[in-house]
């Protein structure tokens, strides 16, 4: 098998998690920066982390980095990386996405047609031929700059990871799927512990936690640009992942997660998410105000992303929304709750400082992830237990 360098890029603030995935699987770790981790692994390993992992956005692999401040620079050293290693005569191949940061090369688009002629040129000389018919499978490519430093990677993945193919009908302001679970996994929630989320819109925080307690890999019930790489990964890889992520699945559990909102037309669409992501009958879904938030377990777990006036509510109502929110959480008895939100006030009308607050980047929009922790359940005698 041969030795890769794969790069996964994830939500800023959320590397830690992702991290901490990558090394469940079994692989190195080479490298920790913002918004991505660097390891390294072979043909198994991009199939595994594409259909695995749950708070990556994609899995890159490495063709190279190099240094360049000038377009005639970055031509040659585009040029000298052995292309033809990844893509094949008829392959259909394409700068996807560039992005400069402190650079001195700073438009993407310029970026872009360099990388593509000195990708061309190279193959040229390569596979003795002028012109590519670009019929066969897709290998996009993506450039990153920071700092005069270029990261140059082929896309196996394609359509973004949070894209499961359960969520066919969102509500308004939807969290990514990537993105809610890396917050479930941030808390110490586990599947025998209760789960509610107050604001679930259509769904993406139950469905997430009950695909989590079944383990249910994100990926497994879709498809990746590198599946047609037959020339650089078999298919046998991908095979052997999906059986193996099949193997892994236990839906026969019994779970307490539950999702509220005030839309009936919502929660219908929850319930069809939950059934297309196969864990309807993990979840129960209910219209109900926040008002009626309540129940009479203990030591349950509230995690949501509630409206924070970017785009569903009027600034001006969330001070009450907030306190109802505090007021609700209040008469829960020892829960543990999480939130995600742009409001800067958060706490203050929640009337309570958060254990923990982490800073996140939904997109290009900073939120808090505020954790007020409750206390542990009492660990069960194993003497009572057996009696």
């Amino acid at each position: 098998m041969n030795r890769m360098e794969l790069v996964a890029p994830c939500h800023f603030g959320l590397e830690a998690v992702l991290k901490r995935e990558i090394q469940d699987l079994g692989y190195e770790i080479t490298q920790v920066e913002d918004g991505k981790v660097t390891f390294c692994g072979d043909e198994e390993a991009v199939c595994r982390a594409n259909i695995f992992l749950r708070t990556a956005e994609r899995v890159l692999l490495k063709v190279g980095k190099l240094k360049a401040v000038t377009f005639d620079e970055l031509f040659e050293k585009i040029k000298e990386l052995p292309w033809e290693e990844y893509i094949p005569s008829d392959g259909k191949f394409w700068v996807a996405k560039a992005s400069s940061v402190k650079s001195r090369l700073f438009s993407p688009s310029d970026i872009q047609s360099i990388v593509k002629k000195a990708i061309v040129e190279r193959l040229k000389d390569v596979y003795h031929m002028e012109w590519f018919p670009e019929t066969g499978a897709e290998y996009p490519i993506r450039v990153s700059f920071m700092k005069d430093e270029a990261l140059v990677c082929l896309d196996t993945t394609g359509l973004s990871l949070h894209k499961r193919g359960y969520r066919t009908m969102v509500s308004k302001a939807p969290i990514k799927e990537t993105l809610a679970a890396a917050l479930i996994l941030l808390t110490p929630w586990k599947k025998d512990r209760i789960l509610v989320d107050p604001f679930c819109g259509s769904g993406t925080f139950p469905i997430e936690a009950a695909m989590i307690a079944a383990n249910i890999a994100p990926g497994m019930n879709r498809s990746f640009t590198a599946e047609k790489w037959t020339n650089v990964l078999g298919r046998k890889y991908w095979y052997e992942a999906v059986d193996e992520a099949n193997d892994l699945v236990h839906d026969d559990i019994e779970t307490d997660i539950q999702g509220y909102d005030i839309d009936g037309e919502i929660i219908r669409a929850a319930r069809q998410n939950a059934k297309a992501a196969g864990v309807d009958h993990l979840i129960h879904f209910q219209q109900r105000p926040l008002a009626q938030l309540s129940h009479p377990k203990k030591y349950g777990f509230l995690i949501s992303n509630p409206p924070y006036g970017e785009r569903l509510e009027e600034k001006s109502k969330l001070p009450e929304l907030y306190a109802e929110i505090g007021e609700r959480f209040r008469g829960l008895d020892s829960w543990s709750m999480y939130l995600i939100t742009s409001y800067e006030d958060a706490e203050k009308y929640i009337g309570r400082k958060a254990d923990r607050n982490r800073k996140i980047y939904n997109g290009m929009l900073k939120t808090y992830f505020y954790q007020f922790s409750g206390p542990k359940p009492p660990r069960e005698n194993k003497g009572e237990r057996q009696a």
